[in-house]
């Protein structure tokens, strides 16, 4: 990828990525005008756009979408993962076209601009994704101007001022503010998400959100729970206030030793009380640094719908969904947390269990959106483990 001057706009250029390298990268923009400052790493899904650019762990994230058409089913109301997008721009290969879906409401690019969310078409992706595997997820600024009119240099300079995701704590950020019930159930064609109900029999799990998937609380309550949500700066005390038959720790953005500063005092607390406790993600890293294991930050990390993890229990090999920059480090693991599942891109540590406590975690999305359903079945683990206080 060859170096560009700041200057030298091509002729119809609309939109640009600027490297912290000093690359400029041209093409065409669409969604909102603007800038945005952050990590550009690479999504391997071939659809779920909007569930990908609304999932709060892409805070700070700029997505490189190596599947070449994204938003020919344009947007809808329903595919969302959280009320407003978290991801900060989305880069394509394909203009948006104009959407074909029954379930189509609005094109991307109007989506795009409503939520304040830039979009750059016209790049050669497989070069991106090929940089950013070869040479680390990169610091950028992803830029629009309809009139072509850009500062460079100024790009340039936010792009290398940006300090990166490394001591970033951004669950902070987008947690709740305050806690809630949460009542929707799975989706169904033609039905939507219909709620559940909160009825009393039910297993009741306190979610801490440290930036939360919707679609992983609708499993929750498929598999039979009550959940209520809680915010991720929540004390022991405030969760144990609702009496939990299960703790839930969410997935979410940034780094786990930054957010584990307060969270990680609380899950240890927790984890004393014996009371059943499952994380995702981060809260897969969250529960690892709570037993005294590392993480650190991944090269170029994981990032798409058609993961292959094998579990070690049985050797079965699960598709998963994937959306991690950094990982627990296997040899820093105690005697008692052991390790139960593996990726097959990679060899990284995909899962953990102790052996002296009800918790488990897994570093990967089993709830999806997109992606497999091959890991549905830990949230009937958990919940079918739980009894009711």
């Amino acid at each position: 990828m060859a170096d560009a001057k700041p200057f030298a706009v091509p002729e119809g250029a609309t939109g640009c990525l600027v490297l912290a390298s000093g690359d400029v990268l041209w093409g065409r923009g669409f969604g909102a005008e603007g800038q945005a400052v952050g990590e550009v790493c690479f999504h391997t899904a071939m659809t779920g756009y909007q569930e990908i650019m609304t999932d709060p762990s892409f805070a700070g994230q700029i997505i490189t979408f190596t599947f070449p058409h994204i938003g020919n089913v344009g947007a809808n109301p329903d595919d969302i993962e959280a009320d407003n997008p978290h991801a900060l721009g989305m880069i394509v290969r394909e203009d948006v076209t104009e959407p074909s879906n029954f379930r189509s409401v609005e094109r991307l690019d109007d989506w795009m601009k409503r939520h304040a969310r830039v979009g750059l078409a016209g790049i050669d992706t497989r070069a991106l994704t090929k940089r950013i595997r070869t040479g680390g997820a990169p610091n950028g600024v992803i830029a629009h101007a309809a009139d072509g009119k850009f500062d460079v240099p100024l790009l340039l300079d936010m792009a290398r001022a940006w300090p990166g995701l490394e001591g970033m704590d951004l669950a902070i950020a987008v947690t709740t503010e305050m806690d809630y019930g949460w009542e929707g159930g799975v989706w169904r064609l033609g039905f939507g998400y219909g709620a559940e109900g909160r009825e009393d029999h039910r297993p009741h799990v306190v979610a801490i959100d440290y930036g939360s998937k919707r679609n992983i609380f609708r499993n929750l309550v498929k598999a039979g729970a009550k959940v209520s949500v809680v915010p991720a700066t929540a004390t022991f005390d405030q969760v144990m206030a609702l009496k939990p038959d299960g703790i839930f720790l969410s997935n979410g953005p940034g780094d786990p030793a930054a957010t584990g500063e307060y969270a990680v005092p609380v899950i240890q607390q927790l984890l004393e009380t014996n009371i059943p406790l499952f994380g995702i993600c981060l809260g897969h890293q969250l529960l690892g640094l709570a037993v005294g294991a590392q993480t650190t930050k991944m090269f170029q990390g994981h990032r798409g719908a058609n993961h292959p993890v094998k579990r070690l229990s049985d050797g079965a090999v699960e598709i998963t969904s994937m959306n991690h920059g950094f990982a627990v480090e296997r040899d820093s693991l105690p005697a008692n947390a052991r390790e139960t599942h593996v990726s097959l891109f990679d060899g990284s540590n995909a899962g953990l269990e102790l052996t002296d406590r009800p918790a488990f975690s897994v570093q990967y999305h089993p709830e999806a959106s997109p992606g497999p359903q091959d890991s549905f079945y830990l949230f009937e683990r958990f919940v079918g483990g739980l009894g009711v206080s």
